[in-house]
C-alpha cells in the first residue's frame, strides 16, 4: 500500500466510523505528514524520538530511538490481529 492508497482508505474507514461524515484527502495527508514527516520536515514522532521520548500509540505499539534508529514494537493488540486471534 503506498501513501495514497493509505490515504483513501483512511478516508473511507473515517467516514464509516464518523456516522458517514468523511474526511478530505488533504486533511489526512496534512495529519501524516506532522505526525510522520517529510525529507525536508521532521514530523512529531520524530522530534519525540530525537528527544529521546517513547511514543506509545495506545494497544497498536510503540516508537523509540535505540542508538541512534528508529525502532517499532507493536502493542499487543496490533500482534493478536496480526496472528489472527482477534477480528
Amino acid at each position: 500500500m503506498d501513501r495514497t492508497q493509505l490515504i483513501d482508505v483512511t478516508a473511507r474507514r473515517a467516514a464509516e466510523h464518523t456516522n458517514g461524515r468523511p474526511l478530505a484527502a488533504e486533511d489526512i495527508n496534512r495529519v501524516l505528514e506532522a505526525l510522520f514527516g517529510t525529507v525536508e520536515h521532521p514530523g512529531s514522532i520524530a522530534e519525540a524520538l530525537r528527544a529521546k521520548e517513547t511514543v506509545i500509540l495506545g494497544s497498536f505499539g510503540s516508537f523509540q530511538a535505540t542508538d541512534g534508529t528508529a525502532a517499532f514494537r507493536p502493542g499487543k493488540a496490533l500482534d493478536e490481529y496480526l496472528q489472527g486471534k482477534t477480528g
